[in-house]
């Protein structure tokens, strides 16, 4: 049985948090892109579909600790150090995850979305009276938000890679490595 909850454990850590690390990576400079061709319909559509990748991935990454959790259970070693650090970091980075990076996705994602609405207003003689008041947000995002959102990027997967070497190593176990 530990074999199968470890299996697949490992399994649900590759295919559900490996996306979410891949393609948080890839948002800030497709954000840019994004940022520096308003008009880019291309761009836009990028940015869209790697915020829903991160979304949905993040909610199947629930399995993880799940089956982890179980696997630390039926192996005998939910006290050991290197354990309880791991859950830690794990819980920050679930923290990280949903605190910072997916809302700044979407804050960056609404506003290219605002900045092309407002693009498309112009180009079509629209944007008297109270259309300004409706794009008043979309200029509110820039390179400068695309830097934080990668610095917040980074440490999510700086958090998952150290966890990934912890479960490897497990430094102090009994159990073998």
């Amino acid at each position: 049985m530990n074999k199968f909850l470890l299996a697949v454990h490992v399994l649900a850590a590759i295919v559900a948090v490996g996306p979410v690390t891949v393609a948080a990576s890839m948002f800030p400079p497709s954000a840019r892109k994004a940022l520096a061709e308003p008009g880019d319909a291309q761009a836009l559509s990028t940015v869209r579909v790697l915020h829903r990748i991160c979304r949905v991935y993040a909610t199947v990454g629930v399995a993880v600790p799940v089956f982890g959790f179980a696997t630390a259970k039926n192996m005998g070693v939910l006290g050991d150090t290197w354990l309880i650090v791991s859950i830690a970091l794990t819980a920050l980075a679930a923290v990280v995850l949903a605190a910072l990076v997916l809302p700044r996705q979407t804050a960056l994602m609404e506003g290219m979305e605002g900045m092309q609405g407002m693009e498309e207003s112009i180009e079509e003689g629209v944007g008297g009276g109270g259309q300004g008041a409706a794009y008043a947000g979309a200029s509110r995002v820039g390179p400068r938000d695309t830097a934080r959102l990668a610095m917040f990027t980074g440490l999510f997967n700086l958090l998952w890679a150290t966890v990934t070497i912890l479960m490897i190593v497990r430094p102090g176990s009994t159990t073998g490595a």
